[in-house]
């Protein structure tokens, strides 16, 4: 009866491969995929997102804005060239133009205090703040990319197994109806037969219509306008052995979610020493030659001034420069702290979900395999009612959903420590086998008979 399980799932031999630096499946091409299927695997999703994301494209534009920024920030003062008129179209001898004095001029301002080293400074540390922040994006686009990758996996998964339960539900009502032909069971048991039968047709229609929706979701981060592969390419069920909490949480401070905060703290020390650097003041100068029309003479005229005060008035600028820095400080602070926490709970429940699924399928799926056989040798001999028979392969496709859900749920929350950590738990994986067409408890091979 439960021939076709075992065959269906073997025919998917799903090889292994560990994503390098940001991945957190073993997931790998397959070795015997349809050949007119095209495939899909966790490396090549993630190439594609960080290929034509455009929450990565923005980051080019941005580069560019700050070279503009410093471009800016490395001019000096500009000159100015003046022209001043005075002691003309008065009264008495000052009258028309006869008396005016005309002062052509050259002026231009004397930085002091290291300005546009500040200015340039400052630009710079953007610079910095800007990849650190385009690589905390990139961490958290292949993170969003890997969780739509585990989910559309485990629905694969959860499909094979629905058209397995709609086959076997077929089985059912086959042998169901031929024993109330030969009145050796109530036609009730038929009628259930053939609930249970549509049930599972809907169960794995809606299967389907779930993983379409997931696939397009996935393809859509790449700006793909439909899921352009046909099958989800990995292995649901190898899991990696974690480090300890501590040391998984000491590679957060070289995570990019953290040097975002580093990075963001150098922007503002520029900004403090610039802030400060405007404490001084600035020398102005003018240079240029006055005229005397009334005598025909000329003469140079040479000016400096300085503002008055300057460290004074900008005191305020340099107290918000430093409160600034200072909240830089305590945003990393509580970002550490929120992380840890995370951090924790993604730990715990990957090792108690990785568990789970390895004794379901070392304990469960043997025990309930062994369990429906001999239901279903029961109730050919009469001994079981149908609900028993029923119930019993309920109880193994449940058990395999819920091996499905487990190892669906470890992955994620691996995914989640790597992107939290930016470091892979393992490289350089070997390859493996599908993770229901091997080392899975196989449901028994022998067919119902169905002339008792």
């Amino acid at each position: 009866m439960l021939l076709l399980f075992t065959k269906l799932w073997r025919r998917h031999r799903l090889q292994y491969c560990l994503s390098v630096l940001l991945t957190v499946l073993s997931l790998g091409a397959a070795s015997d995929v349809v050949a007119e299927q095209m495939s899909l695997t966790l490396t090549e999703a993630t190439q594609r997102a960080l290929a034509n994301s455009p929450e990565l494209e923005v980051f080019q534009k941005r580069y560019q804005i700050i070279e503009g920024m410093r471009q800016t920030a490395k001019l000096r003062p500009a000159f100015e060239l003046g022209i001043d008129v005075e002691n003309f179209a008065g009264s008495g001898d000052f009258s028309g133009v006869d008396s005016a004095e005309l002062t052509l001029s050259l002026s231009s301002v004397i930085e002091l205090g290291d300005k546009r080293d500040s200015r340039v400074a400052v630009a710079d540390s953007r610079y910095a703040l800007t990849q650190a922040e385009r690589e905390a994006k990139s961490l958290d686009l292949l993170g969003r990319v890997t969780q739509g990758f585990i989910a559309s996996l485990a629905l694969q998964e959860k499909l094979e197994v629905a058209k397995q339960a709609t086959q076997l539900a077929e089985q059912s009502y086959q042998l169901v109806k031929n024993r109330v032909q030969r009145g050796a069971a109530p036609e009730a048991e038929r009628l259930r037969a053939e609930a249970l039968l549509k049930q599972a047709k809907m169960q794995q229609d809606a299967l389907m219509a779930e993983l379409a929706s997931r696939k397009f979701a996935l393809a859509s981060l790449w700006k793909a306008d439909h899921a352009d592969f046909d099958r989800i390419i990995g292995n649901l069920f190898k899991f990696d052995e974690l480090s300890s909490f501590d040391a998984l949480y000491a590679r957060v401070a070289a995570s990019p979610a953290i040097q975002v905060f580093a990075s963001e703290e150098r922007v503002r020390e520029a900004e403090v020493t610039l802030a400060r650097s405007q404490s001084s003041s600035n020398l102005r100068w003018s240079l240029g030659v006055r005229r005397y029309e009334g005598t025909g003479d000329s003469a140079l005229t040479a000016g400096l001034s300085m503002p008055l005060f300057a460290g004074r008035r900008n005191r305020g600028e340099v107290q918000s420069a430093l409160a600034e820095r200072e909240m830089v400080r305590y945003q990393r602070e509580a970002t550490l702290l929120a992380i840890r926490a995370r951090l924790f709970e993604a730990w715990q429940t990957y090792q108690q979900s990785a568990a789970a699924a390895r004794q379901m399928r070392a304990d469960v799926l043997p025990a309930l395999d062994k369990a429906l056989e001999q239901t279903r040798q029961a109730y050919e001999r009469g001994r079981y009612s149908y609900v028993d028979w029923v119930t019993a392969q309920r109880d193994l496709l449940d058990a395999h959903m819920a091996a499905i859900d487990a190892a669906s749920t470890a992955l994620l929350n691996q995914a989640l420590i790597e992107q939290l950590t930016a470091q892979p738990l393992a490289v350089g994986s070997l390859t493996s086998e599908s993770s229901i067409s091997k080392n899975a408890a196989q449901p028994s091979q022998r067919q119902p008979n169905s002339g008792q």
